[in-house]
């Protein structure tokens, strides 16, 4: 157990009553979690709620400290600390907390619009073969030694990070690769964390609406405070923003990687390929690499990927055949992830969520020459309006056939949502049906493909859930083609091919 004081420690703070002597028996910022006598209840204020409103509660399950950011009447035998920001408080009480697990190891953390995830995992997997124990957090998860453990955001609230440092490096980890959204910059989550390694991947407008960012500026504003919280950053000098995201910089040094000669690292000769037992894209490495490096990831962007991570690798001694092995099988789940239903048509999952990377993700698809591109998709709901409208105009421009379905509705209607996707679909003309139930959406287009075509089912990718009215019930778009593939072969459904 700690004392109060000591978990203050870093923090300006006003002792409004009792003593900051007393120990406390836990940590809790969620009401709704079971306390034990004498814990600490750290309130924090929301878009949608504010903690402050159930500190009553908290006391009669056992909280004997409140953090709190407003004034507060006072409660028989509970300590009050009053400070400006309960989230900021949050994080460097959680530090304190575990014992400060994050200046235990080496942390990586990932930061961009695009390519957090492939990165974080091509980052780990290379780590791995090289010999470090190594745990990843992120949009997928959190996993160390084998176990996987759902996360509700790519980063987590802070608490939930220094327990999860806490784990991994009791369970032998020296490593640690994050994603760090600019959600997780802007609500403090990752305050007190300092990155070893921090990699920015590329910017777009992304995460701008009614509980996200205000404006692009904030969002490029957030994005940017990589540089200023990393001891060395490895970034990509080819995107547009670059120069503005560094302009702050503190690091004490910037790697860049791209497809200009004279970078640390740079690709050249990058093609998409598909062979009987592959499909990727090939590109020649110069810089700290010099290789020809086959990569098991579709899309030409994944040199980017690839490149940041083996930045990152080459600066922590990672020798070239294990570059070489680790990215010939490379795969990462739900980004770009094929999933086998039949010699004739070839089926992808990913989680393209907005106009940049669903433009990205179908000029790639392109490439490698399909019949027909059909894409499976939706919307989330009670998100920006104008992600809808150009995720259809995208997709109307470069699929042959789009058929709109149920994302995570969340607490709108699917109807209503496909209504605003249609309104970009008739900017592009494209060609589309509605088919709500993402299932039977799923189900039609693999039950109507033709030799030679592709489907790509994208927007929830990883995910294994699909959310309604407030509650996630269970779906996962590859379980959901296995099940319509099998229910198919045993089936005297009249299908025009497979």
């Amino acid at each position: 157990m700690r004392t109060v004081r000591e978990l203050l420690t870093g923090l300006t703070y006003t002792c409004d009553q009792g003593t900051i002597d007393q120990e406390i028996t836990d940590l809790i910022y969620d009401s709704r979690k079971e306390f034990r006598e004498g814990s600490m209840f750290v309130c924090l204020t929301g878009m949608v709620y504010d903690a402050h409103v159930y500190i009553t509660q908290a006391i009669e399950k056992g909280a004997k400290v409140l953090v709190v950011e407003k004034g507060v009447r006072a409660y028989k035998g509970v300590t009050i600390i009053r400070v400006s920001n309960t989230r900021y408080a949050l994080a460097m009480i959680s530090a304190a907390y575990f014992d400060y697990p994050a200046r235990k190891l080496t942390i990586i953390g990932i930061t961009g619009t695009k390519g957090k995830t492939t990165t974080a995992w091509m980052t780990k997997a290379l780590l791995e073969k090289a010999g470090y124990q190594t745990g990843i957090i992120g949009t997928i998860g959190a996993c160390y030694q084998g176990r996987m453990i759902k996360t509700k955001n790519s980063t987590p609230e802070s608490y939930e990070l220094h327990f999860l440092f806490d784990q991994m490096y009791k369970a032998g980890c020296t490593h640690v690769v994050m994603e760090v959204s600019s959600q997780a910059f802007m609500t403090c989550r990752v305050v007190g964390i300092y990155f070893q390694y921090g990699i920015y991947t590329n910017l777009s407008p992304d995460h701008i609406g009614k509980g996200e960012h205000k404006d692009f500026e904030e969002y490029l504003f957030y994005k940017s405070q990589i540089f200023q919280n990393s001891e060395i950053c490895i970034a990509n000098a080819d995107d547009k923003y670059f120069n503005r995201v560094k302009e702050k910089s503190t690091c004490k040094k910037i790697y860049t990687f791209g497809c200009q000669k004279g970078e640390d690292i740079w690709a050249e000769q990058i093609t998409c390929l598909r062979e009987p037992d592959f499909i990727g894209i090939y590109c020649k490495i110069c810089g700290v690499y010099q290789m020809g490096l086959k990569i098991g990831c579709m899309g030409r962007f994944n040199a980017y990927n690839a490149m940041a991570a083996m930045m990152a690798a080459y600066l922590l001694g990672v020798p070239d055949k294990d570059i070489i092995e680790v990215m010939y099988h490379m795969a990462v789940r739900g980004r770009v992830e094929p999933v086998h239903i039949s010699e004739k048509v070839q089926l992808l999952i990913d989680y393209a969520h907005n106009a940049a990377s669903v433009e990205s993700l179908l000029t790639t698809m392109l490439e490698y020459q399909p019949k027909r591109l059909i894409c499976v998709f939706g919307a989330g709901g009670n998100r920006s309006k104008l992600r809808r409208y150009d995720m259809g105009e995208i997709a109307g421009r470069y699929a042959d056939l789009s058929i709109l379905t149920a994302d995570n509705p969340r607490f709108e209607e699917v109807e209503d949502i496909i209504a605003d996707i249609k309104v970009g679909m008739e900017r592009s003309h494209g060609h589309y049906i509605e088919i709500p139930d993402r299932k039977e959406a799923i189900r039609y287009s693999i039950e109507h493909a033709e030799n030679g075509d592709m489907i790509v089912l994208f927007g929830k990718g990883h995910e294994d859930y699909q959310e309604i009215k407030g509650i996630r019930y269970p779906f996962e778009d590859r379980k959901v083609v296995e099940e319509v593939i099998y229910e198919k072969r045993n089936s005297k459904r009249d299908c025009k091919s497979l």
